[in-house]
């Protein structure tokens, strides 16, 4: 007869991975009964782990840039200062990444007050843009980004500039093309 000590068992050869504890005794508790045991947890309770790791497929990536809504330059440069939940709310994304993507390019300097709170400027809502183009939708690595922004910054930033309008032409003329 086994001791208080966990049991393993091993009846399913098919997933070697998966162990559950028997049961085990308990210590006593004020107003118990001693030996009293605990069950084993219900495993159809248990929360399955996301299988995909890694990099998102290029039709995800393709569908998360649709939710960026950064607003055109005239409504844009309407206001100095944006704060960081308002930028959340336009690139969808947390603020974390944010924050790292600060400490990584130089580009990204966003104002702080004393209490350490960041107010975006329009230039730097504009560089972030570009930053999330680089990494999210390119697929460029942090260091790739970097030494291209470094490279070529004026030269990135009409590239840019081309690539969006482009993308405004193309949205205009598929709602032609929806209304016919």
């Amino acid at each position: 007869m086994p001791s208080a000590q966990t049991i393993l068992d091993f009846g399913d050869l098919a997933t070697p991975a998966k162990k559950r504890v028997a049961e085990k005794p308990m210590p006593a508790e004020k107003g118990s009964q001693k030996g009293r045991k605990k069950k084993a947890k219900d495993p159809s309770l248990i929360k399955p782990i996301s299988a995909k790791r890694g990099r998102k497929p290029l039709k995800d990536a393709d569908a998360d840039a649709d939710l960026i809504h950064v607003p055109d330059d005239e409504v844009l440069f309407q206001k100095q200062y944006y704060s960081m939940g308002e930028v959340v709310e336009m690139f969808h994304i947390n603020a974390s990444l944010i924050r790292f993507w600060e400490n990584q390019f130089d580009i990204l300097q966003p104002k702080k007050n004393k209490k350490g709170d960041r107010f975006f400027r329009p230039e730097d809502i504009k560089n972030l843009y570009l930053i999330y183009h680089l990494l999210r939708q390119r697929k460029y690595t942090l260091e790739g980004a970097k030494s291209y922004l470094k490279d070529e910054h004026a030269g990135a930033n009409k590239k840019f500039e081309m690539i969006q309008s482009l993308q405004k032409i193309r949205n205009f003329l598929l709602e032609i093309r929806a209304s016919l």
